[in-house]
């Protein structure tokens, strides 16, 4: 079934890219080789390759190759079992089988673990064959994929040499998709997932999001939100399950349910969720054995558990640890993982909820049983432009972590404002925690530095059914840049972003470098005319658009982010204040708490600043403030003046998107900007800096300015 879609879908896609640049394709374009040195070489490697064994992961193997063939030399695919008796050939086999297993190489594939590949160039009794080989057919997978993007890159396949492994196990996309079809936090349309008619009905752009994450290494995706539905664990939803799991097998790729704690009461019939009980916990065991029965690859649970109203072990008196580990239980036996979330606080007037997460979990450090990891996010309060590194990591040695980021740009403008993450990946895998001294990065702790434990890695999903799968024709970048640091998380988020501008736009130098630098400087620009100097959700608080330091209803106060007053700014986080500093390890935390020593991108997180205080700059802490927004707003500026320069670079569809949404992009700059600065102003009761135009506007103007789409 899945062969007959592949190969059906092959056909279609061909007739499509063929016709337009809507987006559609991501990087996975391939477009022709326009070099002459380039394109002949190419072909003389690709015109004879040698595919070496059969399955459904082989056959996608096949029909990429003859994507890329296709599109980028306009050849078809020459596909043997033997090795040709003249001339060079492309060679793709697990180390185990003929002819590679006869091959010096074979050793060096040793020590590439079980999702590693080599790609490298040999001779075979005085022929040059480019070898692709590796333990497993998932591991060939990604090395085919890695092969492509060096041709698609402009890469020479000479004398190659290289050795692949992930160094996280699990890398996953969670979608926070819902079973109706909307997207929470999504904002590229609705769910691509087709409830309604599944598993009837296998839509070919599931292979195509198949193909995209195999492509970056992405081996895991969660079906569904985080604010789970029990329904979603009825037989109904496990078969519709099981046919997602079966078009992404062949792709590597397992498939996830996030899974609602209180589902024993609400589709079980049970009076009671809580954990301890034995009839709840028999009630997991068979609810897995079920799963298992339909999709026997099936990876694990999410849960989000006593956060944000979602029900829990809380409910009961009972730990996080207890609820984890009864549902690891039910799935050890079939060799399923639970994925539980860190992200609980409660909005309680004078707790600092940066500490909260910390205080609930530090004391369950190795009381999580092996099959579970549990999931903090990057930053303690909740997917902020900037934060301090969230506590936990370097906290709990005995307990396995992954870390979670989030692709789609809840806090970043949506899919109105181009933003790369890749600086904020980077920046975050390598904070230091010091939890073992100098060097204990958070990338050691979640990747296979540690081994004989689960490690992984989990983004929340920025794809929705618009045509180009993100929204804004830019966002795809993060999609593809968390698969590649999750692959490795000491990769260049420059190397990533010219990688991903090639593949997506190929086009000429001068735009590949231009657009790249832009590209890396976007998410420090947005910082600063959202949040800069380590300010943190002074969002609206309804849509999370939007500035609103000013918001104030019963529930939530966005002061207690920012602590503004006549005397200063920031949240007091030291020994004098709430103390969440000590929640570091000691050398991390006597940095923070200094006020000399903490980075100026964090001072306002850790810090209550005097609006006169002298910075480093030499300028007071006010006026360091203002510049920054105005700094933001001018990065814009610039960043406009240059995709103007790029209209005769890449095609119009695309080019006319983009002009449209950075014109919108400044404008809510300036929102943020003029806002932001009037409210504060109204505490300093200071001038702006020389240079800085005052807003032509007063706060309230800017205070009743709708919210885009809401």
């Amino acid at each position: 079934m899945v062969k007959k879609l592949i190969a059906s879908w092959l056909c279609v896609m061909m007739a499509f890219c063929a016709s337009a640049e809507n987006g559609y394709d991501l990087w996975l374009r391939y477009t022709p080789v326009k070099q002459d040195d380039l394109r002949k070489s190419y072909t003389s490697w690709c015109s004879r390759v040698v595919i070496t064994e059969s399955s459904a992961t082989m056959d996608a193997i096949r029909h990429e190759l003859s994507l890329g063939w296709k599109g980028m030399l306009g050849l078809g695919l020459n596909v043997s079992k033997i090795l040709p008796v003249t001339g060079n050939a492309l060679l793709i086999g697990t180390s185990t089988a003929d002819p590679v297993k006869g091959l010096p190489v074979v050793q060096e594939a040793a020590a590439l673990n079980a999702e590693g590949y080599l790609i490298k160039t040999v001779n075979i009794k005085g022929r040059q064959c480019l070898v692709v080989t590796a333990k497993t057919q998932k591991g060939l997978l990604y090395g085919v994929f890695a092969l492509l993007q060096l041709m698609q890159t402009g890469q020479s396949l000479h004398g190659l040499n290289i050795s692949e492994s992930p160094k996280m196990q699990l890398r996953v996309l969670n979608h926070w998709d819902n079973l109706n079809g909307t997207v929470e936090r999504g904002y590229a349309g609705g769910s691509i997932w087709d409830w309604q008619r599944l598993p009837g009905f296998i839509d070919p752009r599931y292979i195509d999001y198949a193909r995209a994450n195999a492509s970056v290494g992405i081996n895991g995706t969660v079906l569904n939100n985080v604010n789970a539905k029990a329904v979603s664990l009825t037989k109904e939803y496990i078969l519709k399950t099981a046919a997602l799991a079966n078009v992404f097998k062949p792709y590597g790729i397992k498939v996830y349910l996030t899974a609602r704690f209180s589902a024993p009461k609400e589709i079980g019939g049970l009076k009671t969720a809580d954990p301890l009980d034995p009839e709840v916990r028999e009630w997991w065991k068979k609810k897995a054995d079920e799963i298992y029965r339909y999709i026997p690859d099936f990876g694990g649970f999410l849960v989000k558990a006593n956060s944000e109203g979602q029900p829990g072990p809380g409910d009961y008196r009972r730990t996080h640890a207890d609820g984890a580990n009864m549902i690891a239980e039910a799935l050890k036996p079939h060799g399923g993982i639970v994925m539980w979330r860190a992200f609980v606080y409660e909005n309680r007037k004078g707790e600092d909820r940066a500490a909260q997460a910390y205080k609930e979990f530090k004391p369950l450090d190795g009381k999580f049983d092996t099959n579970v990891l549990l999931q903090p996010k990057y930053g303690p309060i909740d997917f902020q432009p900037r934060e301090a590194l969230h506590p936990l990591f370097g906290s709990m040695p005995q307990t396995q972590l992954m870390m979670e980021f989030q692709l789609t740009q809840e806090y970043f403008g949506f899919a109105s404002h181009l933003v790369y993450l890749g600086t904020l990946f980077k920046e975050y895998l390598q904070t230091d925690t010091w939890s073992a001294g100098k060097g204990s990065t958070v990338s050691s702790i979640v990747s296979d530095d540690n081994e004989g434990r689960l490690t992984g890695i989990a983004g929340v999903a920025n794809i929705g059914t618009d045509i180009n799968w993100c929204g804004h024709p830019f966002a795809a970048s993060n999609w593809f840049a968390f698969g590649k640091f999750a692959w490795d998380p000491e990769a260049s988020p420059f190397d990533v972003a010219m990688d991903w501008v090639k593949m997506t736009f190929s086009s000429s130098g001068f735009f590949n470098t231009t657009i790249t630098h832009l590209m890396v400087d976007s998410r420090e620009m947005a910082v600063n005319y959202m949040t800069p100097l380590g300010l943190n959700h002074i969002m609206n608080f309804a849509t999370h658009y939007g500035p609103g330091p000013w918001y104030k209803d019963p529930h939530w106060d966005a002061w207690d982010y920012h602590h503004a007053d006549s005397v200063g700014l920031g949240v007091d986080r030291t020994a004098t204040g709430s103390n969440a500093v000590a929640q570091y390890a000691p050398a991390l935390a006597a940095l923070y708490a200094n006020r000399e020593t903490v980075p100026k991108e964090l001072l306002l997180w850790f810090h209550h600043v005097e609006w006169d205080a002298k910075m480093a700059s030499g300028k007071t802490m006010w006026e360091e403030l203002v510049l920054h927004y105005y700094k933001g707003v001018e990065k814009v500026r610039f960043l406009q003046q240059n995709w103007d320069r790029m209209k005769n670079h890449i095609d119009a569809e695309r080019f006319g998107v983009v002009k449209q949404l950075i014109a919108q992009q400044l404008k809510e700059a300036e929102w943020w900007r003029d806002g932001c600065v009037l409210y504060f102003q109204g505490f300093s009761k200071r001038p702006l800096p020389q240079g800085c135009r005052q807003p032509d506007k007063p706060l309230q103007y800017y205070r009743k300015i709708p919210f885009p789409g809401f």
